[in-house]
């Protein structure tokens, strides 16, 4: 099997396991008519549709292995923003939120604002609000992405977080919402299997932080730019955001130094708050 007939393959598979087209599309998060485009040909199916689909079915480890090899033959895929638009912002959280679901191992490293595992309700409408959606949308998109962070309560798994300390001081919220933002990464690091590291500006460095990146488990690195969402797969690319990740991982503060300093933030803004 070859990518050239993964549309195909993949609706053989929907076939045999007995379920029906709109079942399986539900569960991939995607429209009907966009699982149709990819099982006749029509369309060409993303890493992330794969997975998706494939995880909706719930097949083997052992089948879903050759399948994502079969996806991976085109090991980068970029996709625009305004094909994510298009999509939905909702849409693409519940996509996300499956791909978490087989996720044992999340590490992310963010230089430029509090990842969505993480964020309050607040935190999540300053980060979509700027992307010109009605209200109605803008709630769904919150409502998804909240939706996703039951992921971090879940038994066998585990979350890495890499933040810089900027991200904590960027002014995105007035003051007392940013406190309850600090104040959530401090009650989630004390999750047992989830791991907060802060990067402190004192810290002296050699590397650079350049954007954020997510590794889930082996198998996919995200990278998110200005214009568009970059999905790499070949191996040997992973093992660079991995060594890069490591390396922050090594200069970061974690545990009670890395509360301390958050803390210490938060009492900022809170006096701050007082002198006003």
């Amino acid at each position: 099997m070859n990518k050239s007939s993964l549309g195909s393959a993949l609706r053989e598979l929907r076939e045999f396991s007995g379920l029906e087209a709109k079942a399986v599309a539900r569960g991939a998060a995607m429209s009907r008519s966009k699982l149709s485009k990819i099982e006749n040909g029509n369309a060409a199916p993303s890493v992330t549709d794969v997975d998706c689909i494939l995880t909706a079915i719930g097949v083997s480890d052992e089948v879903k292995a050759e399948y994502m090899a079969a996806a991976r033959e085109a090991v980068t895929e970029v996709t625009a923003w305004r094909l994510i638009r298009r999509l939905g912002y909702s849409r693409k959280q519940q996509q996300v939120q499956a791909l978490e679901s087989q996720t044992t191992l999340l590490r992310l490293f963010q230089p430029s604002l509090i990842p969505g595992l993480l964020q309050t309700p607040e935190y999540i409408r300053a980060v979509f609000a700027r992307r010109d959606l009605t209200e109605a949308q803008l709630e769904r998109t919150i409502g998804a992405r909240l939706a996703r962070q039951n992921v971090l309560y879940s038994e066998g798994k585990t979350f890495r977080f890499i933040i810089t300390e900027s991200v904590l001081r960027w002014r995105i919220l007035p003051p007392l919402m940013m406190v309850g933002q600090l104040d959530r990464l401090i009650s989630i690091s004390r999750l047992p299997d989830v791991d907060i590291r802060i990067i402190a500006l004192s810290t002296p460095q050699t590397d650079f932080p350049g954007h954020s990146f997510s590794i889930k488990d082996d198998r996919t690195v995200t990278v998110e730019t200005v214009h568009a969402e970059t999905v790499v797969t070949d191996p040997r690319d992973i093992s660079l955001y991995a060594s890069k990740f490591e390396g922050f991982s090594g200069t970061a503060i974690s545990g009670g130094e890395m509360r301390a300093l958050i803390e210490g933030i938060r009492d900022e803004l809170l006096r701050e708050q007082e002198t006003d």
